[in-house]
């Protein structure tokens, strides 16, 4: 069983061998999609290389993950997961199906580490709360022997505060 960390921060500022990028199905070029939440922050600190390599696998069924290479980001993979439907909904179903293959391809490359963001939270109208709780209990769940990081996205405090 994995032991599951939850922390506040960036996912691009962890100390992990791979992040998880809450991904759409992969349906619409990625170059048409404005860059907002964790994708967004990708392109604009990883560049376009991951996006471009993950269009060359065509559409992702909703749940399923993809393995790319990170970019310009300190990561060794980006795995990307379907979370979202057509329609820019998460549900239960797709949530969970995401963790459970994010974790899988994780495994299978032997990462040591995992950090994911909300999957299906904001963008994909779920509750954070409720994306919170579905997702330590199906990752505390996975025969994984590394790291599993949930970050929740906080944004860093000014100089001025």
């Amino acid at each position: 069983m994995a032991n599951v960390e939850v922390v506040q921060g960036d996912l691009l500022d962890q100390d992990v061998d791979v992040i998880v990028n809450a991904w759409n199905r992969n349906i619409i070029p990625w170059w048409l999609l404005l860059p907002q939440g964790v994708s967004g922050a990708i392109k604009r600190r990883g560049g376009y290389a991951p996006f471009r390599e993950l269009a060359k696998h065509g559409a992702i069924p909703l749940g399923e993950a993809v393995l790319t290479r990170a970019g310009k980001l300190p990561f060794k993979a980006i795995i990307h997961v379907a979370g979202i439907s057509m329609w820019w909904r998460s549900s239960e179903r797709s949530v969970r199906d995401s963790c459970v293959n994010a974790i899988k391809l994780a495994d299978e490359h032997a990462f040591g580490s995992i950090a994911f963001p909300l999957i299906g939270a904001g963008t994909g109208g779920g509750s954070a709360h409720r994306v919170l709780d579905m997702m330590k209990d199906e990752l505390s769940r996975a025969e994984f022997d590394g790291r599993v990081v949930i970050v929740q996205f906080q944004k860093p405090k000014s100089s001025r505060e």
